[in-house]
């Protein structure tokens, strides 16, 4: 060995491997690895967004809305159907549904001042047993009228369905009845059987029956109340006349300044109520 051999640079450089030139490793190929990650934004927002991950929130909260937005559309649909029989009406006749509103907003509030008064007049009165005395007994007369026990005759309607195809039903009767009742019907009597508060209408066979009453066509109606408010609410479009005449059913309203009720009822005493103080 010579002694060139034994220096100490020569003995490092052949200990430490050789260098690569710096063109060699520029030049070196990229790995598939690294090549893989090389993507475009646009791809990488593809990837976020396809294939979709829902949770189960998220599906939750979808459910719910599709439900909201559902019930809403019913909603609009529903409103759209029941105003659509005002639309089609003719002006007068949306005249008159407008003056029959008015004319029960007038009722309730000429009864509102009549109670006021009463109470006023038990309030001031210098005989306030007398008073409370009158107004008990006009009390009880009115209250007769209304629990069917004493006649009654005032001005009102008569109105005549005549059925001779026999398709007139008890609920259409029901639906007459209950009309005039929101008209202001204070008394009412159909074909002899007066009508009170618990008055209950079934079919039987062919006919009729009010409170087990079987009654015949044609059915006669005697009403007690202000004619002008009681054959408008007969004759609404869509109202107790149009139903009935789509039944083939034919129709008589007429008004009178006196009607007489005078099918009664008899008085029934109640098995388990009693009067209280309170």
């Amino acid at each position: 060995m010579s002694n060139e051999d034994e220096r100490p640079e020569h003995r490092l450089r052949r200990e430490l491997p050789e260098e690569v030139s710096a063109s060699a490793s520029s030049e070196a190929p990229i790995p598939e690895e690294r090549a893989a990650f090389t993507v475009t934004g646009r791809q990488r927002l593809v990837q976020g967004l396809w294939p979709p991950r829902v949770s189960r929130a998220q599906l939750i909260v979808a459910v719910l809305l599709f439900g909201l937005g559902f019930g809403l559309a019913v909603q609009v649909a529903s409103n759209s159907n029941s105003d659509s029989a005002l639309r089609g009406a003719r002006q007068e006749d949306l005249v008159r549904i407008l003056d029959e509103l008015d004319d029960r907003t007038q009722r309730l509030e000429d009864e509102k001042q009549g109670l006021q008064k009463q109470r006023d007049e038990l309030e001031n009165s210098s005989d306030q047993a007398e008073e409370a005395r009158k107004q008990t007994a006009e009390k009880e007369k009115q209250l007769g009228i209304l629990a069917g026990t004493v006649a009654a005759q005032g001005p009102g309607i008569t109105m005549t369905i005549d059925d001779t195809k026999g398709t007139v039903e008890a609920d259409m009767l029901l639906d007459a009845v209950q009309e005039l009742r929101a008209a202001g019907a204070e008394a009412i009597q159909v074909n002899g059987v007066r009508v009170v508060a618990n008055t209950y209408l079934t079919d039987s066979g062919k006919t009729v029956s009010v409170d087990g009453n079987k009654i015949n066509a044609p059915y006669r109606f005697k009403v007690i109340g202000k004619p002008q408010d009681l054959e408008p609410a007969l004759n609404i479009p869509g109202g107790v006349v149009q139903t009935l005449e789509k039944e083939q059913a034919t129709v008589i309203v007429g008004r009178s300044s006196k009607i007489v009720v005078d099918a009664l009822r008899a008085a029934k005493q109640p098995d388990y109520a009693r009067s209280s103080s309170r």
